[in-house]
């Protein structure tokens, strides 16, 4: 088995984490920016290969009684166009309450989006907050399998 990546899909940044090849830890890699999508499929699939994943989780946001968000279809839409990616499986795993963990986990680490004063610094956080919701989401999914 190779690693994992896992996705969390915005509609202009993707955050990106990557799991290790033994599925059972999962770290915040990188943001992606979503000038576009063929861009972004790009180099998601860049990022696979460096990192020979073979299967890629996007993270699906679904609102608290478990039905699609509105943000939904458009992750799904966007996925569509990962499996265009060859040789990576593309699967979809809840990812509800993940960007609120990460930014507890980051606040924990005095990475608080808050804190930042400045535009440059707001959007390095909010980057490190996306791959963080990325990583959450992806570590549930490698320990539920």
């Amino acid at each position: 088995m190779g690693a994992t990546l896992g996705l969390d899909v915005g509609e202009r940044r993707i955050g990106v984490a990557v799991g290790d090849p033994s599925g059972s830890l999962a770290s915040p890699l990188t943001t992606v920016m979503r000038t576009s999508d063929r861009a972004a499929v790009e180099a998601i699939g860049q990022l696979a290969a460096t990192h020979g994943a073979d299967m890629i989780v996007v993270g699906l946001p679904l609102q608290e009684d478990g039905s699609p968000s509105p943000q939904a279809a458009r992750t799904q839409a966007f996925a569509r166009k990962l499996r265009a990616i060859p040789g990576r499986q593309v699967v979809f795993w809840d990812e509800r309450y993940t960007t609120v963990d990460a930014t507890e986990r980051l606040t924990a680490t005095r990475s608080n989006v808050a804190r930042a004063s400045s535009g440059r610094r707001r959007e390095a956080a909010r980057r490190r907050l996306d791959a963080a919701a990325a990583a959450v989401m992806l570590q549930d999914y490698l320990n539920h399998h």
